[in-house]
């Protein structure tokens, strides 16, 4: 199957079954969104969505975090992964907010950046939730979807590879949708050790699919032991 036909199937399997995904991180706004997938690298939502609404409290301004030392900001999210960077980060980040942002979350990848604790990946998820900008945040999951389903190439090593061929093949108005939908997938079907190919709805267009299991006709009403 050519990769533009897998493309194609993938876009017409979520328009139809989720037409408007969002983030799972619970927020009110970019500056609380920022904290919050600041936290989420290397940790689940769900726990992230435990700590952040005391840390939201106790800090409900970039001014308010910007006057916190990192052995303040700790035991709010303690029970988070790698709390002790993350600490520094959030402080780092609230200060470099107030000196340089005039206390606003910026809108650009190349400003984002630049903050304490944010990489390209959190940059382009804030770009793309909060101002529905076409970026492409490849974490684990979508690196991991977008192989499997063949929608990148093999020689595909690095995230950025896979960000610019997701966002080179996809239209530009799906591309923060896109983001959501493999991250989702990946998080609930297409798992990392043991994916779920039996109650996957793409395994009619997946290459791993295809590779793994050549006996199963190319067919969405066919599932593995259906």
């Amino acid at each position: 199957m050519r990769r533009k036909e897998r493309y194609t199937r993938l876009i017409e399997y979520f328009t139809e079954h989720f037409p408007e995904p969002e983030t799972e991180l619970a927020y009110q706004n970019p500056y609380e969104l920022i904290l919050a997938v600041v936290l989420s690298a290397q940790c689940t939502d769900k726990r992230v969505n435990m700590v952040t609404p005391a840390l939201f409290e106790a800090y409900p301004t970039p001014a308010h975090l910007a006057t916190a030392a990192p052995e303040e900001i700790l035991p709010y999210i303690k029970s988070i992964s790698y709390p002790n960077n993350k600490a520094k980060h959030l402080a780092g980040l609230g200060k470099m907010l107030v000196e340089n942002f005039n206390a606003e979350v910026p809108s650009t990848v190349e400003e984002l950046v630049k903050l304490p604790g944010v990489g390209r990946k959190t940059a382009n998820v804030i770009v793309s939730v909060i101002w529905n900008q076409p970026a492409m945040a490849v974490d684990t999951h979508v690196f991991r979807v977008s192989k499997r389903l063949g929608l990148v190439t093999k020689a595909s090593k690095t995230p950025v590879d896979v960000e610019k061929q997701l966002v080179a093949n996809l239209p530009t108005e799906l591309v923060s949708k896109a983001h959501h939908w493999l991250i989702l997938h990946g998080r609930y079907i297409c798992l990392a050790r043991r994916p779920k190919c039996e109650a996957c709805p793409l395994s009619h267009f997946c290459a791993f699919f295809q590779k793994n299991f050549p006996n199963i006709p190319d067919d969405p009403e066919n599932k593995l032991g259906g």
